[in-house]
């Protein structure tokens, strides 16, 4: 395996934005990667070195506004304040200056958005996350229209003449809560200053990646007029975005009206004109840098790269405030009609192929965190530190069965009105046998997007690389092995989405050269094999829980 080249830090002024993705320097000094990842509970940056040992880090917590019932907002310049916080603190605290940093690489979370005006700032609302539900009467509108069912069936029948993919895709084709398209279309009905400022051509809409971009390249600057760009990862979950064509796509834009225009440009992961961060966006300490913004990619994908997740049929699992599956496919576009969606994994677009793209399937249950969260507030339990322990103290669950619905049920049900709920309760039921339900029905969930995973591509897993808060978990780990009949792999490194940034900014610059020399520093924690004698008697308990999703469908 060959080593890592070191990357010089670069005076300022001595880079330019064509070359930040090029530049590999000869080995004078040493090379610190400053990582921001913004998720949906917290903001953290991360300083690493060239061998991916941490050497300063800070966290601080999204503020989430809930403003009414489903509402789900960030308000962006206090969100940008604790970025401008975390970064300098990590800075600090690796007892680093800003002059040291090589190159900077941001992770964020997708289908989180705003509209604004960029040139003069005003917000026509507050980022929009993807937890939100104000569109959930619009979506359900949609779904059952007129509108919606001759699309798909139109789909279907180009399907059956051409054979092509993407037709099959359209012929299942729905409005999801979670994608931009429906949350962005209720502003644009809604909102008074929106509609305003569309009609004089102010607006524009920012994924959470763009706006990021936009603020490190500006900084407190009047020139406002940086490229407005967001990268593939972030833009192709947003429902407004094509996989098949990776081009926003042209029929979503004139069903419901919305102005590509108003859009940022889709770039890909490689992208050599991420330009660098503006010497006053940080503050006065770093007024002489300029340093190169090395990679952008949405926190999925970080965690795919984080689990070197590198060939086709490699499978991750993240388990934090939503579980994400994503297999990846290679380089086809797969059409999927469970449920799950195909999506661009990365895209290194090369001179020998244009295209550059690799893909994936996703599947998510949406509860996963919130589920933890609310059984805590319960006080079902002190800590989720405790609820391994705590499950593993009962043999069963004395038949009492959680239903992790609190945003419906996902892929393969799809059942975006089930409510949650616990049954089979008796007076001999403790509070162990409701802990251990709550994460026997998270695996469950998980199980089901992983045979639905294997269905839509007629391949059997034999591996799934496991990451987030919930993956510390003993117990839902080895329950996961023992249900699915599959060795799970977790890492030492819990940071899976910072690891990824790390390690697409490195190969960008220079830093490593390809993904082989990336397979060092992935260390594996534990792996938890399957046992065989476990599976019969878990397995009839899946599908009793599975029976009990009709009794909480359809509930709202």
């Amino acid at each position: 395996m060959s080593a890592p080249s070191k990357v010089a830090a670069k005076p300022a002024g001595a880079a330019k934005d064509s070359q930040c993705a090029e530049e590999s320097g000869p080995p004078d000094s040493p090379a610190f990667i400053l990582a921001l990842d913004v998720g949906t509970t917290c903001v953290r940056s991360f300083v690493l070195d060239e061998q991916c040992e941490v050497r300063g880090s800070a966290v601080d917590a999204v503020e989430l506004l809930n403003p009414q019932p489903g509402y789900f907002e960030i308000e962006p310049e206090s969100l940008w304040r604790k970025i401008v916080g975390v970064i300098t603190q990590a800075v600090k605290n690796a007892q680093l200056t800003p002059p040291d940093i090589t190159c900077l690489t941001i992770s964020t979370q997708r289908c989180t958005f705003l509209t604004w005006d960029h040139r003069s700032g005003e917000y026509y609302h507050n980022f929009i996350t993807w937890k939100d539900l104000r569109a959930d009467e619009l979506v359900d509108q949609w779904n059952a229209s007129w509108t919606k069912s001759s699309m798909n069936w139109f789909s279907y029948a180009l399907f059956l003449l051409t054979r092509q993919s993407r037709f099959l895709a359209g012929s299942v084709l729905q409005l999801m809560n979670g994608q931009v398209t429906p949350r962005l279309l209720f502003e644009i009905m809604n909102n008074k200053k929106l509609k305003q400022a569309l009609m004089q051509k102010k607006a524009r809409v920012e994924l959470l990646d763009s706006w990021i971009l936009h603020k490190l390249r500006t900084g407190s600057s009047r020139d406002k007029d940086v490229e407005h760009i967001t990268d593939v990862t972030s833009s192709t979950a947003t429902g407004l975005y094509d996989p098949f064509t990776l081009s926003w796509s042209p029929l979503i834009s004139w069903l419901f009206g919305i102005n590509s225009k108003i859009l940022p440009r889709v770039v890909d992961n490689g992208y050599k004109g991420f330009g660098h961060v503006h010497p006053t966006a940080f503050g006065p300490d770093w007024a002489n840098t300029e340093i190169p913004i090395a990679a952008s990619l949405s926190d999925q994908t970080a965690a795919i790269w984080g689990s070197q997740c590198f060939q086709k049929n490699d499978v991750k699992v993240t388990m934090g405030t939503g579980a994400f599956l994503n297999l990846v496919t290679g380089d086809r576009c797969q059409a999927v009609i469970s449920g799950m969606y195909p999506l661009v994994a990365w895209q290194f677009k090369k001179p020998t192929r244009q295209q550059g793209a690799v893909y994936c399937i996703e599947g998510a249950s949406h509860d996963f965190g919130t589920v933890v969260t609310w059984a805590q507030s319960c006080e079902l339990f002190d800590s989720p530190a405790n609820t391994s322990d705590i499950a593993q103290s009962v043999p069963d669950t004395n038949d009492v069965f959680f239903m992790p619905a609190f945003s419906g049920l996902g892929p393969p049900v799809n059942d975006y009105r089930s409510a949650s709920g616990f049954i089979g309760l008796t007076p001999s039921t403790t509070k162990a046998h409701m802990v251990r339900a709550l994460l026997e029905s998270i695996v469950f969930r998980l199980v089901q997007l992983i045979e639905a995973a294997e269905k839509e591509t007629s391949q059997k897993l034999h591996m799934i690389r496991v990451d987030g808060g919930v993956s510390r978990n003993d117990f839902v780990c080895q329950f996961l092995a023992d249900l699915s009949r599959l060795r799970v792999e977790r890492a030492d490194n819990a940071e899976s989405s910072i690891m990824g940034a790390t390690f697409m900014a490195g190969i960008n610059l220079g830093i490593w050269r390809d993904v082989n020399d990336l397979k060092r520093f992935r260390k594996v924690a534990r792996v938890f094999e399957p046992r065989p004698k476990e599976y019969e008697t878990i397995a009839n308990r899946m599908d009793k829980w599975s029976r009990t999703i009709a009794r909480f469908s359809d509930w709202y």
